[in-house]
């Protein structure tokens, strides 16, 4: 049997961490003339885990003077050190090919364990785990490489971690389509804003309860949604124009909108909006959050008086898909690389038709078919499926004089 030419050192550095480690063991390294094959570092709470994976020659991985030097350096700052010998010298591997995001307010140790059981069973290895948020939720972001044929299986296992444990659990593509996402659309009540726009005018109407009614049963998919729209505007026919406007100053983002869009700027996205309900109350709203693109319905007027009907083409279902492609085309991105976020069923071809549905707080008609879900309502849990974490964010809030943490009461 030949000798290798060249082997293997694994060289792993723990304790607590400090300015000089790394430059003290790679001052070391040097001297020894061995070629770096990978470093990779993480720092929990102060405690340093450094690992250093070299190749050399076997008479300098097997003699005395690199062990003894790299001891002596690392133990002289009081961190422990240990070296593992490999006749192997391996390649680059291959990257993670999905990414799970694991969110919850709490992340209990329970609710992982259950997450790593169920990858564990079904031979999915687990490359690197990386924390993404402390605020407004935990999340965990975990990269792993998935047999083929497998990822069917894992998402429906992982589905019902989720639904036992009460987080959120998210399972995406990992690769160059994934990071390279440039446009993003909503829907807007109970997305980006709280609350139904159409139950705040028919309130005015005295129709919010029939209203509220036929809005729920359309969001879970049991009523068409173009006539359940045509039910709902013809409550309020003999309006004044000007309850339009009452309305618009009334909404409340939903939590989190203001980051995500700002945050989604700041990555060059272009955003949008495609909404069931009606532009007059959209689009001061869209000038705010400075939108790129608003589709959604016109209500008639005439002498200043809603007429209970909508003018031109309803934004229903297949609409609101038809208007993701044409924001898509307009901006000159692939679709692939668009985001939908929803919440009912209306939002379903809108999802499908993205490179990435997002669920949020959705109908079970919609979490069936979305890439991923989201049960919190904070939309800036929409940011961590797009692998911005929550330091990346305020570290440019920071910079903008615009970082703030708003206290979340117990749940």
């Amino acid at each position: 049997m030949s000798t290798p030419s060249k082997v293997s050192v694994l060289i792993t550095v723990t304790g607590v961490d400090q300015p000089g480690v790394t430059s003290a063991l790679f001052e070391v390294l040097s001297r020894h003339g061995v070629e770096l094959l990978n470093v990779e570092q993480v720092v929990i709470r102060g405690r340093l885990i450094l690992g250093v994976l070299l190749c050399c020659p076997p008479e300098v991985a097997d003699g005395d003077e690199l062990p003894k030097d790299v001891e002596s350096a690392v133990r002289g700052l009081g961190l422990d050190v240990s070296i593992e010998r490999s006749d192997d010298v391996p390649i680059i591997r291959q990257p993670p090919t999905h990414t799970i995001f694991v969110l919850g307010r709490p992340v209990t140790a329970r609710a992982f364990g259950a997450v790593a059981r169920e990858v564990a069973a079904l031979g999915v290895n687990i490359d690197v785990i990386r924390g993404v948020s402390d605020y407004p939720v935990t999340g965990l972001e975990l990269r792993v490489s998935v047999p083929p044929g497998v990822n069917g299986r894992l998402k429906t296992a992982l589905n019902r971690v989720a639904a036992d444990e009460r987080v959120d659990v998210a399972v995406e593509d990992y690769g160059l389509v994934w990071r390279t996402k440039r446009l993003i659309v909503f829907d807007v009540d109970s997305t980006l804003v709280q609350g139904e726009a159409i139950e705040m005018l028919a309130a005015r109407a005295g129709a919010q309860g029939q209203v509220a009614a036929i809005t729920e049963a359309a969001m879970r998919g049991e009523l068409d949604f173009a006539e359940s729209l045509q039910q709902r505007v013809a409550t309020l026919a003999g309006l004044p124009a000007t309850v339009i406007d009452e309305v618009a100053d009334q909404l409340e983002l939903m939590p989190g909108a203001r980051t995500t869009l700002r945050t989604l700027r700041r990555l060059g996205f272009r955003c949008g909006v495609v909404s069931g309900g009606f532009r007059r109350i959209i689009e001061p709203l869209a000038e705010e959050l400075k939108l790129d693109y608003v589709a959604a319905n016109d209500l008639e007027i005439i002498d200043g008086t809603l007429t209970g009907r909508v003018v031109g083409p309803i934004i229903d279902r297949p609409g609101k898909a038809k208007a993701l492609r044409e924001f898509a085309q307009q901006a000159g991105v692939p679709l692939e690389q668009t985001v939908a976020v929803g919440d009912g069923a209306n939002d379903i071809d809108m999802l499908a038709t993205a490179g990435l549905g997002v669920a949020f707080n959705a109908k079970p008609a919609l979490r069936e078919v979305a890439d991923a879900s989201l049960s919190h309502p904070y939309l800036d849990t929409v940011l961590f499926l797009l692998g911005v974490t929550r330091g990346e964010i305020e570290a440019a809030d920071a910079i903008d004089g615009q970082l703030r943490r708003v206290e979340i009461p117990p749940d």
